[in-house]
């Protein structure tokens, strides 16, 4: 997520600073998928075929792909909608191999400043400034912290403070960052730079998904002042509120504010939001802003179907028939398999979906033509794909056609972002960590936790999405800590100081699999047995036995449980036998539920379910426990939390009892 805090004050000191933050509205260079060297294959320019009208095979006639079955023949076939087990393929042409440049040398770490910790406030606050240049923001805020108060004496405190709110929102620690803003503005009501102080509160509040407070923020802000920085401040956030009811609150309790009215009116006519109640208010906003009619003219309602044709567009590479690739891709052939399985139970049901298969190859250039073809704008829904790379194309693919599309595998919320389009089947590592905190509130009765967690970016993301949720609530992190795993022991040492006798639970996010044996290590070398919060991973775990996670007390973030008792999940394992001999894997189980899920809503409301989504609840699944997008969410909202009884696992938030 991007830093939007502009950093410059009147003494001229902190302008520097401006120089290292990103523009507001910059997007990230998208990374091409890491899957592949070769050279993407050519298609024909003929598109891929579709059956002929009242001639079309129901897609559930046919099995999935298997992996058993014979590679396709290289020829100058097409693409296919609904590939059978001798899928039609794109033409194989020259391969191509692509060498990796040489990685560019590390660049070494500057030195650290002089002096860190001195009793000199000048010394500190320059060592401060030094380390946030270096990127360094914890060490800059134990270096700031000290001389911010006003009992510290210091003639630059406010700066100190300020720079103190820079580096930990730089650092994604909303809660820290909000509460030395907090100290500025009362204990430095009259310093000159208050406010770039209050357009920094307002990223803060905006960071923690209350634009309310923030748009009453930047209204603070004195006329005249930061006036281009404020509009595009809103122009990055606004768009990334996803419940309609919030948003309308907004446009009445800010009327002056164009820029709110604006983005819900664009919301209404391009994020699925617009319903014939829409209609006077939306030509009363027209009016008063001055809005153009035909940008913000609403598409018309989406007619009800008695079938609906679905995209799946899945990294299939039916072009390279080499054994690692079958492999590899074993896990779309399964998630496939589940698809067309679902497409069966609702043909059952009276509620038909046609599958279109498209293979996108694994990287973007396969899948830039597949997003050409015409045919693709007429789907009624998109599934897919699985490559963060090629997810963004299709996100934005998606948001121009007007066409839900939904992501099978990612946990990246950042992808549904600001897109009323795209959701994810997952839940993403945010909402897992904010579950988790409610969970952790609500289970033990203490209300201190010490996070542990990887260097990687979803983990840290992860580890202080909990901190924040956890200290909204009331609860207190007494330790946020990275996991050091280059060696076993840097990691030993990561924890070897980290007191769990005085918290009342611990969070590991991290799969690692040598890091449970050593926390539980730590825990018998410190006499305690305080509850943990772990990854379902864990369960998987060959160094750790079911016996310690039994006997201890171990709960387990598990969004992809299965009840192997349930009378759902035996019924689509008997059926996915008798069609592919084989027993589903959990892929295959995630795309019978996505399908089975989202071609009801299809049925039941038509393409444009937004806002039907948005107001109902989670409810328990097919062959999951549960599944729901309430209050605009894009991402799914409930996560189950497990643990081991008697050697068995026990749901201990099933859907009707959250």
């Amino acid at each position: 997520m991007r830093l939007l805090s502009r950093i410059c004050v009147p003494t001229g000191l902190l302008s520097l600073w401006l120089l290292t933050t990103p523009t507001l509205g910059q997007q990230p260079t998208p990374k091409p998928a890491a899957t592949s060297t070769k050279a993407t294959p050519t298609p024909t320019t003929a598109k891929p075929t579709k059956p002929a009208a009242g001639s079309a095979m129901p897609a559930s006639a046919t099995p999935a792909p298997k992996t058993t079955s014979k590679a396709p023949a290289t020829g100058t076939t097409r693409p296919t909608a609904t590939p059978t087990t001798s899928p039609n393929v794109l033409a194989t042409p020259k391969v191509i191999t692509v060498s990796r440049p040489a990685s560019p040398p590390v660049k070494p770490q500057p030195p650290l400043p002089q002096y860190m910790g001195s009793s000199d406030p000048s010394m500190r606050y320059q060592n401060g400034k030094t380390l946030i240049e270096q990127a360094r923001y914890d060490l800059a805020m134990q270096e700031l912290q000290p001389i911010t108060a006003p009992a510290a004496q210091f003639a630059r405190g406010p700066e100190a403070a300020y720079l103190y709110a820079v580096a930990a929102s730089r650092a994604k620690k909303w809660a820290e960052a909000e509460q030395m803003l907090n100290l500025l503005r009362n204990e430095y009501s009259k310093w000159p730079g208050l406010s770039d102080a209050l357009f920094l509160q307002a990223q803060v509040s905006f960071e923690q998904s209350e634009p309310d407070n923030a748009l009453q923020v930047l209204s603070q802000i004195p006329a005249g002042q930061l006036e281009a920085e404020r509009a595009a401040m809103e122009a990055t956030y606004l768009p990334r509120i996803k419940d309609k009811v919030l948003f309308q609150t907004l446009v009445q309790k800010y009327p002056q504010d164009a820029a709110v009215a604006r983005t819900y009116a664009g919301k209404l006519v391009n994020d699925g939001w617009y319903t014939d109640a829409d209609k006077a208010q939306l030509s009363q906003l027209i009016s008063q802003y001055n809005l153009d009619k035909a940008r913000y003219m609403p598409r018309p309602t989406a007619v009800k179907k008695s079938s609906y044709n679905v995209a799946v567009l899945l990294p299939f590479e039916f072009a390279d028939p080499s054994w690692e690739t079958r492999r590899k891709n074993q896990f779309v052939v399964d998630l496939y398999a589940g698809l067309r399985l679902a497409q069966d139970s609702l043909q059952r049901e009276g509620h038909p979906v046609q599958l279109f298969a498209y293979d996108t190859g694994a990287d973007t250039l396969q899948l830039k033509q597949v997003l050409a073809l015409p045919e693709l704008a007429s789907m009624d829904m998109i599934i897919g794909p699985v490559y963060k790379s090629g997810s963004k194309l299709v996100a934005r693919y998606a948001q121009q056609r007007q066409i839900v599309c939904i992501n099978p595998l990612s946990q990246d919320g950042d992808l549904v972002l600001d897109n009323g389009w795209h959701y994810l089947f997952e839940p993403s590592y945010v909402t897992q960590a904010k579950q988790a905190a409610q969970f952790a509130l609500t289970t033990f009765p203490s209300r201190t936790a010490i996070v542990l967690h990887d260097n990687s970016k979803d983990e840290t993301a992860f580890a202080q999405a909990y901190k924040t949720a956890y200290e909204a609530l009331g609860g207190k992190v007494q330790v946020l800590r990275r996991l050091d795993a280059s060696s076993d022991e840097a990691l030993e040492a990561s924890i070897t100081d980290v007191d769990f006798r005085t918290t009342g639970h611990l969070v590991i996010a991290s799969d690692a699999r040598k890091i449970g044996p050593l926390v539980f290590k730590q825990m018998q070398a410190q006499s305690v047995r305080v509850p943990l919060i772990a990854s379902a991973a864990w369960l998987d775990n060959p160094r750790v036995s079911l016996g310690q996670l039994n006997n201890r007390e171990v709960y387990f973030m598990h969004p992809k449980y299965l009840d192997r008792s349930a009378p759902g999940v035996r019924r689509f394992r008997q059926l996915y036998l008798q069609q592919q001999h084989l027993p589903p894997s959990v892929f295959a189980f995630t795309g019978f539920e996505l399908l089975y899920y989202f071609g009801q809503q299809l049925h039941q409301y038509g393409p444009t379910f937004q806002q039907n989504l948005a107001a109902s609840g989670p409810v328990s699944g097919a062959v999951f426990q549960g599944i729901g997008y309430p209050a605009g969410a894009h991402d799914n909202q409930y996560v189950p939390f497990t643990k081991l009884t008697r050697l068995e696992l026990e749901v201990l938030n099933p859907v009707g009892l959250r």
